[in-house]
């Protein structure tokens, strides 16, 4: 359910992309994304960081679009987004300490202290990737090609990202069945 909770706001812009151009996509996704928060809100009583940070970015940066009526802001979202995220991973780790990515996996994994740190940079090195990513095919083809890439393009990349984490993490996964780790070596 929080998968499609995080969607929601990029197929919703690319439903409104499909249906009518970039300018009604970016207000549908601004829109969405500020109804998640309240709704976060309401429900919750709380809203995911990461979620209030997504609406920041794309209120400032989609307002911007809307207001000038250049798409190029709203096409740096991602990146942006992307960018923030490997700097919080980054200064988090170095600066404070604190591995994010083993505060939000260490109930699915227990790797040694090592790993989680290599987990953290190949975060890192990922998103910034991506970020760069989004740019070449936001300058570089059409608009409908970046608009199909934000969608499917990105998507895939972060399940096949995870999906290649799991692969190669498995032996660190921790056995639902009880608290222990599936290795021997532990932390």
């Amino acid at each position: 359910m929080k998968i499609f909770f995080d969607l929601l706001p990029v197929i919703l812009f690319f439903v409104g992309y499909k249906l009518y151009d970039i300018y009604v996509a970016t207000a549908v996704a601004i829109g969405t994304t500020i109804a998640l928060i309240l709704w976060s809100k309401l429900v919750h009583k709380k809203v995911d960081k990461m979620l209030m940070i997504n609406g920041i970015i794309i209120s400032v940066l989609g307002g911007i679009t809307l207001l000038l009526h250049d798409k190029t802001f709203i096409m740096w979202k991602p990146t942006v987004l992307y960018w923030i995220g490997a700097l919080a991973l980054l200064i988090s780790n170095h600066f404070f300490r604190k591995n994010l990515i083993q505060q939000m996996m260490h109930k699915v994994l227990n790797p040694p202290k090592k790993i989680w740190h290599q987990l953290n940079w190949a975060w890192v090195l990922f998103l910034i990737m991506l970020g760069i990513l989004n740019l070449y095919v936001a300058f570089y083809f059409t608009e409908n090609t970046w608009v199909n890439f934000k969608l499917f393009g990105v998507t895939t990349l972060m399940f096949a990202f995870m999906i290649g984490q799991t692969v190669m993490l498995k032996q660190y996964l921790v056995n639902p069945n009880q608290d222990e780790p599936t290795h021997k070596d532990g932390n």
